[in-house]
């Protein structure tokens, strides 16, 4: 991480728990609903498969800026379908930095080529082994390692969602995290249940189990972008929930912390690290606090 990005979050975290403020500093624009792919545990793929415009794009971008947001997610759908006026995923990447973002990171499902070496982060979807991850999002692994494997850049981080399907497939993604010379991290959630894919959600004590699994890859270090300090309040649910360091803007429509916030209930049942990290960090817990200053820095 720079040390203009380190100071400017310094800065940020210290007025936001010395003054209780609920400012944002993380957004993500939603490029597109449209994915080539049609996952088990998916529930807003495809909806419209509408891609929104650019300028639609360009507006929210500086709307967010404007806000004070600094770290900037591209999200779909998936983000490498985006393309309007001339204009592709690398070009919005590219934009956001002239812009003034400190990090610009995308998501992606991984299938196809992995060329954006200015994103600090690519964040890619991988539900485990071979057999649980096509299982989940059909016949996909092998293109997915072999676009990993020729990336332009190292900065990919594997971004794994824990479900029903696939809890016993940590230890198989820690290895790809750690062996593949491209990846640096890979980064777990457990399964948000929106409606229609509540089976695949973990019990506590399912939870509890693949935590202490993780906490354990970390001691072995195993490249893990997750923060072990916030573990027991993922599990109990214990965390202020909305996040609001985190906002979304899709169709010009601002939303805290996420797309699920207006589902009633589902707030309760949220399997979202970051925003129990994020929640934790700006609501003044220490050990999450140094725990997040050791972890970026190492990873970003």
């Amino acid at each position: 991480m720079k040390p203009l990005s380190l100071i400017n979050f310094f800065v940020f975290g210290i007025s936001t728990i010395l003054f209780r403020r609920k400012k944002a500093i993380l957004g993500t624009i939603i490029l597109t609903d449209k994915c080539n792919l049609s996952c088990k545990h998916c529930a807003v793929n495809n909806i419209t498969a509408v891609i929104y415009p650019y300028e639609q794009i360009q507006r929210e971008m500086r709307s967010l800026y404007h806000m004070g947001i600094r770290i900037l997610f591209f999200c779909g759908g998936e983000t490498f379908l985006w393309e309007d006026s001339g204009k592709n995923l690398r070009d919005l990447v590219r934009e956001a930095k002239v812009m003034g973002f400190l990090i610009v990171n995308v998501v992606t499902n991984g299938t196809f080529p992995l060329d954006l070496p200015e994103a600090d982060l690519i964040l890619l979807s991988l539900d485990g082994d071979r057999q649980r991850h096509n299982h989940i999002r059909g016949d996909t692994f092998d293109r997915i390692m072999q676009n990993i494997a020729r990336a332009a850049s190292d900065n990919i981080c594997l971004y794994m969602a824990i479900n029903q399907i696939n809890q016993g497939s940590i230890l198989p993604v820690c290895e790809i995290a750690r062996d593949q010379r491209n990846i640096r991290a890979v980064s777990f959630n457990f399964h948000t249940p929106y409606p229609g894919t509540e089976a695949l959600a973990l019990t506590a004590s399912e939870k509890q189990q693949c935590c202490d699994d993780i906490a354990g890859l970390i001691g072995n270090d195993f490249p893990i972008f997750n923060l072990q300090s916030a573990f027991p309040y993922v599990v109990s649910g214990k965390f202020p929930t909305p996040c609001r360091q985190c906002v979304v803007m899709e169709k010009g429509e601002l939303s805290v912390c996420g797309r699920c916030v207006n589902i009633p209930g589902l707030c309760e049942k949220c399997g979202y690290f970051f925003a129990a990290e994020y929640s934790l960090v700006f609501s003044g817990k220490l050990r999450v606090i140094f725990d997040m200053l050791r972890t970026y820095l190492k990873y970003i």
